[in-house]
């Protein structure tokens, strides 16, 4: 009979000091063995039933929006890449990925656009045994986001390997890094989409609103995100205009809303979010049009 397998999914997360930037997004191969041994190593510790399980990286840093996606694609990848490997051995394998060409499949390259942001994210996969997988995935959720620092070894190593400034370095489960990317967006005045991309991540099939004006109006269901489309005639009708908004600042209070728009849904489309905006006709109500299609 084959063996039943599970998988857990988490990241070693390097805090660089504030504007900077690595000098390389991804490394070669021998050096992505040997930060996969260190990594391996460091879970051991937090873990001790992790070196029987398959450990699967791919020796490249992301933005936290590009693991935070619904079905976690680079996560998955890497699961699925290390189920198919050949030759299964008694003990758990380290299966790093790098590029020697600078190069990566595209399905565990990181996107150059993201690269501005202060935390960077290598992505692991540990996958084997059910049971065990079950049970290295529950102990690295009760420990990593208070004890989980990496070894000053590996951190060095990562630093030194990607070129950057590395102020801490740590791991993280997904579930951690969904907990910690929610505060950084209440922080940024997001608070109110985070529901929405919460909801894509772990319960796509769940209706949730931001129907909060003068916020945008926007439903998820599914694991799709459908945004009311208004013209200034529309928006005024959908009772979305602030309350103290005068009539010599009513174009500029449309913009405003147009603007906040954009970058709402510009936060969705970079978690992988699909998007789709409804035009809304004059007369018609705004959040029947989103339930109905």
């Amino acid at each position: 009979m084959p063996m039943s397998t599970d998988r857990c999914f988490g990241a070693l997360a390097l805090e660089l000091v504030p504007s900077t930037l690595a000098d390389r997004l991804a490394l070669d191969q021998e050096s992505a063995g040997a930060l996969g041994e260190r990594i391996a190593r460091d879970l051991a510790r937090h873990a001790p039933e992790a070196p029987a399980l398959d450990l699967a990286l791919v020796a490249a840093h992301f933005d936290p929006v590009e693991l935070l996606r619904p079905r976690w694609p680079v996560h998955a990848t890497l699961a699925d890449l290390a189920a198919r490997a050949p030759g299964r051995a008694d003990q758990g394998r380290i299966i790093a990925f790098g590029s020697d060409d600078g190069r990566l499949p595209a399905a565990l390259a990181p996107d150059g656009n993201y690269v501005g942001g202060p935390l960077r994210l290598v992505p692991f996969a540990l996958v084997g045994e059910a049971a065990t997988a079950a049970a290295v995935g529950m102990r690295l959720e009760e420990t990593l986001l208070d004890t989980g620092m990496a070894d000053p070894a590996t951190a060095l190593l990562a630093q030194d390997a990607f070129g950057a400034q590395v102020e801490h370095a740590r791991y993280l489960t997904l579930h951690d890094l969904v907990a910690m990317t929610a505060m950084q967006y209440g922080h940024a005045g997001l608070d109110g989409l985070w529901p929405l991309i919460e909801a894509a991540l772990l319960a796509p099939g769940e209706e949730v609103w931001l129907d909060a004006p003068p916020e945008p109006l926007l439903r998820h269901a599914d694991g799709g995100v459908r945004a009311a489309g208004f013209d200034i005639g529309t928006w005024a009708d959908a009772g979305l205009v602030p309350a103290e908004t005068g009539p010599e600042r009513f174009g500029a209070a449309f913009g405003h809303f147009q603007r906040r728009q954009r970058q709402l849904l510009a936060v969705l489309g970079a978690h992988g979010i699909g998007v789709e905006t409804v035009a809304i006709a004059p007369g018609e109500e705004a959040r029947g049009r989103l339930v109905g299609g």
